[in-house]
């Protein structure tokens, strides 16, 4: 039985789990959750009540969490591209980094859309203000980090980057990166350049007029 993926195109953490999976060319059905397909939306939450994807199963053993998705399919699907380094240390930089896009970046993100979508009583605007707020805090450490670095943690290609991709993708259509984050730009344009994540990117495409904030004409 192949793997299966629950996930929705335009979800930032079904990307970054997409993004591995592209990565390694590793073989899998990918199970749209979405009124279209509700035969997948009763059997994901019938797996995981919690409600939130993706979902990876992998025949009766199933995966939640996408930084623990990655790291498994490292385990039982390794492919050419290894995400996590062998030497233990060089991993906790890496799990750092992964902790760090999805902690003080994507969160940051999600506030401004939940508010949007009126999940919290503040306005809109209010909303928006605080995810700037954080969002301008976290580019500034990324700037300094990424001095003499490819990527993430820096010349391999890594969960890091597989979380960096999409939240900074959506980051930045919520708290444009100012040209005073010139390697931050640069580092975020070498990730929509990147073939894994273009791939995502196009196939979220059709899905832009879901984004509560208004998607930009661009990227």
């Amino acid at each position: 039985m192949p793997l299966a993926l629950y996930g929705h195109p335009f979800s930032s953490y079904t990307q970054k789990a997409l993004i591995a999976l592209y990565e390694n060319g590793t073989a899998f059905e990918f199970r749209c959750i979405g009124p279209d397909t509700p035969e997948h939306t009763v059997d994901w939450l019938r797996r995981w009540p919690i409600a939130r994807f993706p979902l990876l199963l992998d025949g009766e053993r199933q995966v939640v969490e996408t930084s623990l998705i990655i790291e498994y399919l490292q385990l039982a699907h390794p492919g050419p591209v290894r995400l996590l380094p062998a030497d233990p240390m060089a991993a906790l930089d890496v799990r750092f980094l992964d902790r760090y896009f999805d902690l003080y970046v994507m969160s940051a993100v999600q506030l401004a859309v939940d508010t949007a979508l009126q999940r919290y009583p503040m306005t809109v605007d209010k909303g928006r203000a605080i995810a700037s707020e954080r969002l301008e805090r976290a580019y500034a450490w990324l700037e300094g980090h990424l001095a003499g670095k490819t990527w993430a943690a820096g010349d391999a290609f890594t969960l890091a980057d597989c979380a960096a991709a999409p939240s900074l993708f959506y980051a930045d259509w919520v708290h444009p990166i100012a040209e005073a984050h010139p390697l931050l730009r640069a580092y975020r344009a070498r990730l929509l350049a990147r073939p894994s994540f273009a791939r995502a990117v196009d196939e979220a495409r059709p899905y832009r007029s879901l984004f509560p904030l208004g998607a930009p004409d661009r990227d």
